[in-house]
């Protein structure tokens, strides 16, 4: 009798845990977000600053008349420093085609100077004379230099880029570039003469100078990185190659002098660093 009452007692005990069990309530599964995939878009317009180093090169060529200088080339080196504004259009996850127009300051400048030039004129006076007549010998010396200053540069280019990931692009850029080329010329004589009498010599001199500002189109191509650093803003590493062409002076009525025309053709090769921000999201977020 013990053990029967003893067991129904546990199945009583069994029947009413089942039951409190039955009411309590179910824990919802607990479910872990999938990750999220970020790609950096970079279509849209941007404004940025660049500065940098250039070093150019004017090839001279020299026409005065009778005035016996030749050709010469001098390097035009300084620093630049602008801005530049574009806009990208990126299609699919590999390519960025975009425009960019920029404007610099320069300090390139570079002076070529003419070795000296030495003539000599021997000249006898007509006339009677009572002994032999006198003999003038002139000694003349001349010298130039001629400077080349590139105040501003400005460029209009066109952008072809590739991503090798979705946060630096690799491109190639060409296109329009325009630039003032600012000239200045100097030409010194020194003349002395000699008679075969005896007395010192007459020394003279004379110089003269001219300057000429002109603004050329030109030619650019290059190539360079750019990267996102957070959020809105990129930074950027170029090199460009900048032909201006030939610039033509011709400095009149230099003093005693023939006029003196002058053919300089100009190049240019620039490095420069840069950051740009560009408008709009910074990313696209795919899940």
């Amino acid at each position: 009798m013990r053990r029967l009452l003893i067991g129904v007692s546990s199945a009583v005990s069994l029947l009413a845990t089942g039951a409190l069990a039955a009411d309590l309530p179910v824990k919802a599964p607990i479910y872990t977000k999938a990750p999220v995939y970020i790609d950096y878009n970079w279509t849209g317009f941007y404004i940025g600053l660049n500065g940098g180093y250039s070093w150019g090169n004017s090839a001279n060529t020299f026409d005065a008349g009778t005035l016996p200088l030749t050709s010469a080339s001098q390097s035009m080196d300084g620093w630049v420093f602008g801005g530049q504004a574009g806009y990208n259009w990126q299609y699919n996850k590999s390519w960025v085609f975009g425009i960019e127009g920029d404007s610099d300051a320069t300090g390139q400048d570079g002076t070529a100077t003419q070795d000296p030039v030495t003539t000599v004129r021997i000249f006898t006076p007509i006339g009677n004379f009572i002994n032999a007549p006198p003999v003038f010998t002139t000694t003349t010396t001349t010298t130039g230099t001629f400077e080349d200053k590139l105040p501003w540069l400005a460029t209009l280019r066109g952008r072809v880029g590739v991503l090798p990931t979705d946060r630096v692009l690799l491109y190639v850029t060409g296109g329009l570039a325009v630039g003032e080329v600012k000239s200045t010329s100097t030409i010194a004589t020194t003349a002395s003469t000699v008679s075969n009498l005896g007395g010192p010599p007459v020394v003279t001199s004379a110089g003269a100078l001219g300057t000429s500002s002109t603004t050329r189109a030109g030619w650019t191509i290059g190539a360079g990185v750019e990267g996102a650093i957070g959020g809105n803003w990129t930074a950027k590493l170029e090199y460009l190659y900048v032909d201006l062409g030939t610039v033509n002076n011709t400095f009149v009525g230099l003093g005693a002098f023939a006029p003196l025309s002058i053919s300089s053709h100009v190049t240019d090769n620039i490095v420069r660093a840069g950051v740009n921000y560009r408008f709009g999201g910074p990313v696209v977020a795919k899940y």
